[in-house]
């Protein structure tokens, strides 16, 4: 199964619901809860294993919340 995404403008959704509904029945739309919290959710997520791999392989050093604090109290 292959899963893709589909925008449609407002105006036509009805019509798009109907051509799926009496054309196809290999075609299953569900709604992506996701993306109605946040419409950036899979961008996010990408960007966040990015950093998640990054600091993995020693590409970002993490700094301890004692520095952080050593660092805002300077500030």
């Amino acid at each position: 199964m292959q899963k893709i995404s589909v925008q449609i403008q407002d105006n036509y959704l009805q019509s798009f619901m109907n051509y799926v509904d009496n054309n196809s029945e290999n075609i299953t739309i569900s709604k992506d809860k996701n993306l109605d919290l946040d419409p950036y959710f899979y961008e996010r997520q990408k960007e966040l294993h990015l950093i998640r791999d990054e600091i993995k392989n020693s590409q970002i050093e993490m700094v301890s919340h004692e520095k952080i604090g050593a660092i805002l109290k300077i500030i």
